[in-house]
């Protein structure tokens, strides 16, 4: 059996720059950082050589690619021609959360694949793989930023370039900036999940026709950079005052992003002591990010006590094997 792991992510600025739309016109940029929160793959031979195995929410056993109700299973799997393996697929978070759980999936998958197959694949090359098969094979409305997260890990400032070509950009800090730093971020879960293709395609269509929506893209792709400055400066509460902009920015791109409730459990968290936040991924429901200090989250954790605050780290690993036994 092999066990793959891929970290899911969180984004705080510049998001929807790594949209194609976007980028292939005036470049992009992104500021993430990937967390000790995973989509697993276990891969294992089948007793049928024959015959595929698949477990994940359902449970599929085919003798065929072409059954395969699993999109991005069934296109990866008829890429490497693979029939005679079991595959199971588990995760810490429910898809649909904001967190780039498909990419980490995707990237989980590729990397256990190549495992089996005793062939050896860099994180760029897994990265790049999987935005092949999502965003070019797959035509899912998603940009390139959630691969490179969960293939690379870390905090990083993840460029897009007019030709497609994409570079990942460590954020150099002390261990205990990075401390400090994390632990004046939390998450709260909405206890809503959703489907971000819709609210993509509305958001990349605004930036298409849209000259205001434009320019409010070009400033969040400069909070990003301004995010990364106050990071590497230390200036971490000018860090939340940025974040905050950056959210009001991104609302104006779609009318899906946010609503009347999260723009209410918003202004809640303002009002309890937060500086800044945002609703992960591409908006409408998932995870709310919040940057607090650490003195008042007490007062902020009560006051949003009816929803779930959940515990997470910054992690810098990426995607790993973490068992391996032939």
């Amino acid at each position: 059996m092999i066990i793959s792991r891929a970290p899911l992510r969180i984004s705080f600025g510049g998001g929807g720059s790594d949209l194609p739309v976007y980028y292939r016109k005036f470049g992009g940029g992104v500021l993430s950082a990937s967390i000790n929160r995973y989509a697993y793959i276990h891969i294992h031979p089948a007793f049928d050589e024959r015959r595929i195995q698949l477990k994940y929410a359902q449970s599929e056993d085919v003798d065929s690619h072409d059954l395969i109700q699993h999109r991005i299973f069934q296109c990866v799997l008829k890429r490497f021609n693979l029939y005679g393996v079991e595959l199971v697929s588990v995760a810490d978070i429910p898809a649909g959360t904001g967190l780039g759980s498909s990419s980490s999936f995707t990237v989980a998958l590729l990397q256990a694949i190549y495992a089996h197959l005793g062939v050896y694949r860099s994180k760029r090359d897994l990265a790049a793989e999987a935005c092949l098969i999502e965003i070019d094979e797959l035509q899912g409305a998603i940009g390139r930023q959630d691969q490179y997260a969960a293939a690379f890990g870390g905090l990083n400032y993840i460029r897009f370039e007019r030709d497609d070509s994409t570079f990942v950009e460590p954020i150099t800090i002390t261990r205990d900036r990075l401390h400090d730093f994390n632990s004046r971020l939390l998450m709260f879960y909405t206890g809503v999940t959703r489907e971000a293709n819709g609210i993509l395609k509305d958001q990349a269509h605004g930036i298409i026709n849209h000259t205001a929506k434009e320019q409010a893209m070009h400033q969040m792709v400069a909070l990003g950079e301004d995010m990364r400055t106050a990071l590497r400066q230390g200036k971490l509460d000018e860090f939340g005052h940025l974040l905050h902009e950056s959210w009001k920015l991104k609302r104006s791109l779609s009318e899906h992003i946010s609503n009347s409730w999260i723009d209410e459990l918003y202004e809640l968290a303002l009002s309890a002591g937060a500086t800044g936040g945002k609703i992960l991924g591409a908006g409408g429901g998932g995870f709310l990010l919040l940057y607090c200090n650490v003195a008042k989250q007490a007062a902020l954790r009560e006051k949003l006590h009816t929803w779930r605050c959940f515990p997470f780290q910054l992690e810098s690993g990426g995607t790993q094997i973490v068992y391996y036994e032939r």
